[in-house]
């Protein structure tokens, strides 16, 4: 059984879902879909245009790329990355055309192609469903060093699979990886197949939707990110999202955005910062792409606005190139090594943000109470921060309602002390910054009670 569609798109179709129902009739097993488009570029852009699928039961799969071709597989027991093996359920299927970007100036034309099978066919690059591997067991308390923010050929990582995604983290050191591709969960499946040793792989999923994107820490659900800005739906995510035990995080607000970067820039008004308890200020290398010192400073000013939102890190890593470009990754103080605790010490703040260097800030009230990164103290408490592994010509500054307090050399290790009761503040950080001004490492906020 086969269908074909076709159609033409102006810039008027941009930032669109644009449906295409087909019956599956009772014995299907196999689902190809073929798609291209033309012209795939216009002006120096490419046009973006991805596809999401629905069986009558709900999400079946996309694949965040560009590209004026697209090929889909689906079998019983294999299916292209990006989306979920399994049976064909009869009834009314979809096929959404996401125009990400329609380039200004000649029509984009596209054909959709939809063949159905009832013997099973298996291609090449499809990734055979594999048994769950046994998970290892937690770790105790402490530390722990990881990746909040990944992707892999499940969305537009090129070729890189779960299992390369894994090898990195594991070969740069880290201690955990959440596995966040672009509006799907189909890593996720395939993530529990993969022996990971000492590495701590969890879900999640990343939001890209047409105006920001959203990290969700935690999920193995998909989540709709098909919202718009001032219709309020993005709240109600990030709310179901925190009653669920995930995190909702706004990522990298401050990047390029339209038309570079499609939907990559923060364009929900209702959430700046809303409902959000967290934000992405760290997107890969510092001074890469990602405009990381702004929202640094936005960060800033929502904390000076009585927020008490919680600032994160993550590689956004697409391959191996991203983690040798020395990107920021989250180094977490959580109760064990297990998604649970992991998300728990995040909420609560208990982590900082580096590239490399140690950074630990601590607050000692006068009645013993000791306070970590996320937590309050009295105004009168004594303040420590320590710090470790600093380059040459590096610098550590105390941030007190985003004004510096205090600045001195952190070349090495050391050690600062100060009572805050002269200078009073609602909040304070630390930094860690390099000779030519670039942010190495700088921890959560600890609040000042009155």
């Amino acid at each position: 059984m086969h269908y074909h569609l076709a159609g033409t798109l102006t810039v008027r179709d941009a930032k669109q879902h644009l449906p295409h129902p087909f019956a599956v009739p009772e014995g299907m097993v196999h689902l190809s879909i073929d798609f291209a488009c033309t012209p795939a570029a216009a002006q120096g852009l490419d046009n973006m245009l991805t596809l999401t699928l629905f069986d009558p039961h709900g999400f079946r799969g996309a694949r965040h790329r560009g590209g004026s071709q697209h090929t889909v597989q689906i079998g019983p027991s294999a299916a292209t990355p990006g989306y979920l093996c399994g049976p064909l359920p009869a009834g009314e299927w979809i096929v959404q055309i996401d125009t990400h970007r329609i380039v200004p100036g000649a029509p984009v034309h596209y054909t959709l192609g939809i063949t159905l099978e009832g013997a099973e066919r298996v291609t090449a690059h499809n990734s055979p469903a594999l048994a769950n591997v046994q998970r290892r067991p937690s770790r105790p308390a402490g530390w722990f060093r990881g990746d909040l923010h990944s992707h892999t050929d499940h969305s537009d990582a090129g070729s890189r699979t779960i299992a390369d995604l894994i090898a990195a983290a594991q070969n740069t050191g880290l201690d955990f990886l959440f596995v966040t591709d672009h509006n799907t969960t189909s890593s996720l499946v395939a993530m529990e197949t993969i022996e990971t040793g000492d590495l701590l792989v969890a879900g999640g999923m990343e939001l890209t939707t047409f105006w920001g994107h959203a990290l969700v820490l935690g999920t193995r659900r998909w989540i709709d990110w098909r919202v718009r800005p001032g219709d309020n739906a993005i709240t109600q995510v990030a709310a179901a999202a925190y009653t669920a035990g995930e995190l909702f995080i706004i990522a990298h607000p401050n990047s390029s955005g339209d038309p570079h970067c499609t939907g990559c820039a923060w364009r929900f008004g209702e959430m700046m910062p809303g409902a959000a308890q967290l934000v992405e200020v760290w997107n890969g290398a510092w001074a890469g792409e990602s405009n990381n010192a702004a929202s640094l400073a936005l960060w800033y000013d929502w904390l000076n606005q009585g927020r008490r939102i919680v600032a994160t890190v993550g590689s956004d890593t697409h391959s191996a190139a991203d983690y040798a470009a020395n990107p920021g990754f989250a180094v977490v103080y959580a109760n064990g090594l297990n998604e649970a605790d992991l998300l728990h010490a995040i909420a609560a703040g208990h982590l900082y943000l580096s590239s490399g260097p140690t950074l630990t800030l601590e607050g000692h009230d006068r009645d013993g109470t000791r306070a970590m990164m996320g937590d309050s103290v009295g105004q009168d408490a004594e303040f420590e921060v320590t710090w470790q592994a600093c380059p040459t010509g590096a610098q550590v500054r105390i941030i007190a309602n985003g004004i510096p307090l205090a600045m001195q050399d952190a070349a090495g290790q050391g050690a600062h002390r100060w009572d805050m009761a002269p200078h009073p503040a609602n909040w304070i950080t630390a930094e860690i910054r390099s000779a030519t001004g670039d942010l190495l490492a700088v921890t959560n906020p600890i609040y000042l009670s009155a």
